[in-house]
């Protein structure tokens, strides 16, 4: 078990659990195909989230399982670099996993190679490591996906034992759907289902749960998952809706000029869970998983490279409906009524240096609030 440490077990505020790939996508034109050169990154639901949560303050590390291979050195490299403490169990045989994506005029495809990855190979015993089960005993948040449920073999236990852990520790358990038929082919989603009706915080996309649960209304998933969660649904309108006992809240997203749609739910799911953790209301950590998403859309990675210092999101966080309507989202920054030019931002946004998220903000763009925008595509 290795431990790429930026913080100790009792200092981490959440613990993201899920298999991390790296992800090459072509540096040249002409797709897979045409790149003699291919740029890699690191990808994987549950570790887009730890990154995103590092960058906006949360304290948390990502736990899982990776190969003994130059590949899951960079993972763990990357991730620690970019705040998040690293737990995870090298393995000499599984490979860690890759994926690569052939972007094109009408859109991403995805090929996927982990089958047998190291990750897949997770169980309950994994919990058991001494730095997991001190951070499971003081973490305030765990998060986890439909995805981990999919690639887990048949005979796997983690998630059971997960949900043992917080019935133990009393942390609140955080499962966003993240449906992959692909996943599932052939299996029956039990495991899923019962990990849905386990979670305190279930985050899905409305069209996904039709595809594998086949419901969407908020009631409809409300008889599915039973009383327990608190459930985030995005809708296909790009509006983001909680549904709690505390009430119903809707919010709209921004708009944004959309460079690659994969990985911002991930990045909705990071800012959601931060406006959560840090006590904002419903309304707030709404608004804050649709910015942090819309800073993913705006890049063409599947995790934002910078996000938003706390004087922008505060600004955005807090504005009225129709200068939150009024805000757009782009690779060259944050054009809104609420954003003043002397609101901190980075003075030379388009360099090709990678920005550390923990220190770098996304640039605001001073605009007057009589100023035209034009609308492109709304986030999700």
């Amino acid at each position: 078990m290795t431990n790429g440490s930026t913080g100790s077990p009792g200092s981490l505020r959440v613990l993201c659990l899920g298999e991390a790939m790296v992800m090459l996508r072509p540096h040249e034109p002409g797709g897979l195909a045409g790149s003699a050169l291919l740029h890699r990154s690191v990808g994987g639901a549950e570790a887009n989230v730890a990154g995103a949560l590092a960058a906006l303050g949360i304290p948390t590390c990502w736990v899982s399982r990776l190969g003994q291979d130059p590949f899951g050195d960079f993972v763990e490299h990357d991730l620690t670099a970019r705040g998040v403490t690293v737990v995870a169990e090298r393995d000499p045989q599984r490979p860690t996993g890759v994926y690569l994506k052939d972007s094109g005029a009408g859109g991403s495809r995805m090929y996927y190679y982990r089958n047998g990855s190291a990750a897949a190979a997770m169980d309950g015993r994994l919990l058991e490591a001494p730095d997991v089960a001190a951070t499971l005993s003081d973490c305030e948040l765990v998060h986890t996906s439909g995805i981990t449920a999919g690639v887990l073999s048949s005979d796997s236990d983690l998630l059971q034992r997960l949900a043992e852990a917080r019935d133990a520790a009393g942390f609140t358990l955080s499962v966003d759907l993240n449906w992959r038929p692909a996943l599932w082919r052939g299996k029956e989603p039990r495991t899923l289902i019962a990990l849905l009706r386990a979670a305190d915080i279930v985050l899905l996309g409305a069209d996904e749960a039709v595809a594998a649960l086949g419901v969407s209304s908020p009631e409809a998933l409300r008889d599915l998952l039973g009383p327990r969660a608190r459930i985030v649904i995005k809708s296909d309108a790009h509006v983001a809706t909680e549904v709690s006992p505390e009430g119903t809240t809707a919010e709209p997203a921004l708009r944004v000029q959309v460079l690659e749609p994969v990985g911002a739910g991930d990045g909705f799911a990071a800012g959601y869970l931060t406006g959560l953790l840090q006590g904002y209301d419903a309304a707030q950590r709404l608004r804050l998983g649709h910015l942090t998403a819309a800073c993913v859309l705006a890049e063409p990675g599947d995790h934002a490279s910078r996000l938003p210092g706390s004087a922008i999101r505060q600004a955005l966080l807090t504005a009225t409906e129709q200068d939150w309507a009024d805000t757009v989202v782009s690779a060259e920054g944050i054009d809104s009524p609420v954003l003043q030019s002397d609101t901190p931002s980075r003075s030379n946004p388009n360099t090709g240096s990678r920005p550390n998220p923990n220190t770098e903000s996304w640039p605001s763009l001073s605009r007057s609030p009589t100023d035209d925008t034009t609308q492109d595509q709304e986030s999700r």
